[in-house]
């Protein structure tokens, strides 16, 4: 059935529900992608700069290969042995320190946190979680808890054992070695403390990506997990948008915060849009909580899964995506440099690797944040095909994180086009 939008629109409200969000003033209607670019239904071409989903690429064909050739041969749950799973975790695990080196595979990143925070109680025999104040980490009863962007109206009585520290924000509040942040964590284990919940962990995305990913000097997180440790707590680092190479410095931005985390979790890009998640931890820690939680997940690391995963690796290392991050980042930075130095809106620019982007402000002394120019400009380079969005507190940073192959090519198209946006829109609507 081929609809029209309004046609769209209205039959996700009838048969999805209302309040279903979709991106920009007039929703987009994709039908294709492939690489870094995105068609829709009447065959525009946009360049994609936001999604993280397909790491890899759109329709990717050594991942596209790899579902269709084990697909067409099994796939079942892990009751059965099969090979996929351990070669996967075998993988996986070779990437990180060497204390981490046993994993559950999930479908989602939310199912990853919810257990993370049940190995948290399992270890420490405490209920008190830490986050951050502006942040995401998830959608079940238990994981939302975490976010502060989307507060859920029923918390199931839950919301007591949850405390958060202010983000940081290295353009209106400077924490030049991560003591502040780490003081900020003490305070609130001592309040969990004090009331009778105890302290059992700490969950931060280790870069703070929908914090605005301010910039932080690298090993920031040492102090903070120097804290949770001396605190008998657990550091989870959620790397579900800032893994896999992300920053271009480092595979993990746990390495580049300078910490070893007790948790790992994972979600949306290790299979490239396929659904799969999943946490890697030291053996101890999850020993105890194959004892004391019954776990099963009929979905997660299924062969087809795996495989897919198993690509993802395989495209990043043959590709050398990293160190495309790497270079296509420094060459993002100058970019966004000289358009600060043109226009007085970008208050502050920011990022490392495939993740970039700028703060918009009316005014640079007082940085009161330009949260409805920043939709504007959103709004106008959708228009003109490019695709990006917007996080941090106030909204009013641009969030450009396109998948891994995006070339200095694609990031010289973005540029151009926003600095002609940015010389069409006014500051004052």
């Amino acid at each position: 059935m081929n609809r029209t939008t309004e046609e769209l629109l209205a039959d996700r409200a009838r048969l999805l529900g209302p309040n279903v969000s979709t991106f920009y003033d007039e929703p987009v209607h994709f039908v294709k992608g492939e690489g870094v670019w995105l068609w829709d239904a009447e065959g525009r071409k946009y360049l994609d700069c936001y999604n993280n989903v397909p790491h890899v690429g759109h329709c990717n064909p050594r991942v596209v290969e790899a579902i269709h050739r084990q697909a067409a041969t099994l796939n079942t749950h892990t009751r059965y042995l099969h090979d996929g799973i351990l070669d996967y975790v075998e993988r996986l695990t070779a990437t990180m320190d060497a204390s981490l080196s046993t994993a559950v595979l999930t479908c989602t990143g939310s199912e990853a946190n919810d257990i993370a925070l049940r190995m948290a109680e399992g270890m420490t025999g405490k209920r008190g979680i830490i986050a951050t104040d502006a942040t995401y980490h998830g959608n079940t009863a238990l994981v939302s808890q975490l976010s502060r962007s989307n507060v859920p109206a029923v918390g199931f009585d839950l919301d007591q054992y949850f405390r958060f520290v202010a983000a940081p924000d290295s353009y209106r509040a400077p924490d030049r070695d991560g003591t502040l942040f780490a003081a900020a964590v003490a305070e609130q284990i001592e309040a969990h403390e004090a009331s009778g919940t105890g302290f059992a962990a700490l969950v931060v995305c280790p870069y703070f990506v929908n914090e605005g990913f301010p910039d932080l000097p690298d090993g920031f997180l040492k102090p903070a997990a120097e804290v949770v440790r001396r605190a008998g707590g657990l550091l989870i680092c959620d790397e579900v948008q800032s893994g896999f190479g992300r920053t271009g410095s480092h595979l993990w931005a746990h390495e580049k915060m300078g910490v070893v985390p007790d948790i790992v979790t994972l979600g949306k890009p290790m299979a490239n849009g396929h659904p799969v998640g999943g946490l890697v931890t030291r053996p101890e820690i999850l020993a105890t909580f194959r004892k004391g939680y019954r776990y099963f997940n009929t979905f997660g690391g299924n062969p087809v899964s795996c495989a897919a995963a198993l690509a993802v690796l395989d495209e990043i290392a043959d590709k050398d995506l990293v160190g495309n991050a790497q270079t296509v980042g420094t060459h993002a930075r100058k970019r966004l440099e000289q358009l600060q130095a043109k226009y007085e809106v970008i208050g502050n620019i920011r990022g490392s690797g495939l993740i970039f982007g700028a703060e918009m402000v009316t005014d640079r002394d007082t940085k009161e944040p330009a949260s409805a120019f920043t939709d504007r400009v959103i709004n106008a380079m959708r228009h003109r095909g490019i695709i990006h969005s917007k996080l941090g507190r106030h909204k009013n940073t641009l969030k450009i994180r396109p998948p891994m192959p995006f070339s200095i090519e694609n990031a010289d198209l973005l540029f151009d086009t926003l600095d002609e946006v940015l010389a069409e829109t006014p500051v004052e609507a």
